[in-house]
């Protein structure tokens, strides 16, 4: 199915990531071991090709549904703990990649959404130099 929609949409990618997302939101559905889940999903996203653009809104769908899958509620405090520790792995992970932050560049940081804070992620892996913060942070805080 994977291989015959994706010559069905060649020239129409949003169509084709409703069809990757549909094929494998149906594996979670058809209640297959976790393996076969894991080993379907590969071939689906190996054969189901997305422009960049679209890739990131596909994994952001993906990432929402796995976690209504999962999490059926989540306290106050469990997801303040979870953005906090997104919040010290970025930094860390920037201190890292572009050295030691200013306090106005980490708070800024720290100010950032969970959804921001996960884009910044992994924007920082091509992060060379602090500009490269600097410039990401001054195009997403605007």
């Amino acid at each position: 199915m994977a291989h015959l929609k994706t010559q069905q949409t060649m020239k129409k990618p949003g169509e084709r990531k409703t069809w990757k997302f549909s094929l494998i939101r149906r594996l979670y559905e058809l209640g297959l071991p976790e393996k076969d889940i894991r080993n379907l999903y590969r071939f689906i996203d190996w054969v189901m090709i997305l422009p960049k653009a679209l890739e990131a809104e596909f994994w952001q769908d993906f990432k929402e549904f796995e976690q209504e899958r999962t999490m059926t509620y989540i306290t106050t405090g469990e997801r303040i703990g979870y953005e906090r520790g997104q919040q010290e792995l970025v930094l860390k992970l920037l201190h890292k990649r572009v050295g030691g932050l200013s306090q106005e560049v980490e708070q800024q940081v720290q100010a950032l959404s969970l959804e921001e804070l996960e884009a910044l992620g992994e924007a920082l892996l091509d992060f060379t130099a602090m500009g490269d913060l600097l410039n990401w942070l001054q195009a997403h805080l605007n």
